[in-house]
C-alpha cells in the first residue's frame, strides 16, 4: 500500500516514514500543504496521514479541497489540539480518522490499516438532495442557492431527511432520532415538516401517504 504522509515537522515526517516502510508500506513525504496537495490530487494513494497545522494550506483546507474535487482517499488527520470541536471540524470536512499527538505509532498504523479496509466511496461533506444542500459542518443550508435560516430542530430534521432521501422516512423514526424519543407526540413531527416547507419550498419534502416524508429538493 502507498501512503502519503503531510507534516512539516520534518523529524517526524521521517520517523513516520521510517515507521511505516518497516511494517511494508511505501511512503512519499511532502512538508507543506500545497505540495501535499498536489501529491494527494494526483498519486495514487491507498491513505494520506494529515497533519493539521501546515504552511500554505491548513490539513483542513486540504482534505476540503480533495472532497470538493471528488478525491476520496481515506485521510487521518494529525494534530496536537485534542478538543472535541477540533475533532468534530476535520471529520465535518470530510477527514475519516482524527489522531492526537503526541500518539502512538502502533495506533497509527493500526487506524490506517483500518481505514484502507474501508471502501474509498464518495462521503460528501455537504449533503445534496436536489436543489437543497446542507452543509452539517457549518449549518448553512440553502434551497435554489438562496440562503435558509433554520432552527435547531428544523435543522436536524431535514439533515435526517436529507441523508436518508433514498427512502421514506416515518414519523416514529423521526421522532426517535430528531427528538430522542423525548415523549414528544407523533403531531410534532408533522408540524415541523410544515415549517420546513414554509422555508425550503413545499414541493422539497413530500408527503406519502400512510408512510412518512421523503426529501426531494
Amino acid at each position: 500500500m502507498r501512503i502519503l504522509v503531510v507534516d512539516d515537522e520534518r523529524t517526524l515526517a521521517r520517523s513516520i516514514q521510517r515507521g511505516l516502510v518497516a511494517e511494508g508500506f511505501a511512503v512519499d513525504v511532502a512538508h507543506d500543504g500545497e505540495r501535499g496537495l498536489e501529491l494527494a490530487r494526483f498519486g495514487d494513494y491507498d491513505a494520506i496521514v494529515l497533519d493539521v497545522m501546515l504552511p500554505g494550506r491548513s490539513g483542513y483546507d486540504v482534505v476540503t479541497a480533495l472532497r470538493g474535487e471528488d478525491v476520496w482517499t481515506p485521510v487521518l488527520l494529525l494534530s496536537a489540539k485534542d478538543g472535541d470541536h477540533d475533532v468534530a471540524d476535520g471529520l465535518d470536512v470530510g477527514a475519516d480518522d482524527y489522531l492526537t499527538k503526541p500518539f502512538s505509532f502502533v495506533v497509527l498504523v493500526a487506524r490506517i490499516r483500518a481505514m484502507v479496509r474501508r471502501p474509498a466511496a464518495p462521503r460528501p461533506a455537504a449533503l445534496a438532495v436536489g436543489r437543497l444542500t446542507l452543509d452539517p459542518g457549518t449549518r448553512q443550508v440553502t434551497a435554489d442557492g438562496r440562503a435558509v435560516d433554520l432552527t435547531v430542530r428544523e435543522l436536524a430534521l431535514l439533515e435526517y431527511l436529507m441523508r436518508h432521501g433514498d427512502r421514506v422516512v416515518g414519523k416514529v423514526e423521526l421522532r426517535d432520532h430528531v427528538w430522542d424519543g423525548d415523549g414528544e407526540d407523533l403531531n410534532v413531527v408533522e408540524q415541523y415538516v410544515g415549517y420546513l416547507r414554509r422555508k425550503v419550498g413545499r414541493d422539497a419534502i413530500v408527503t406519502v401517504r400512510g408512510a412518512g416524508y421523503r426529501a426531494v429538493g
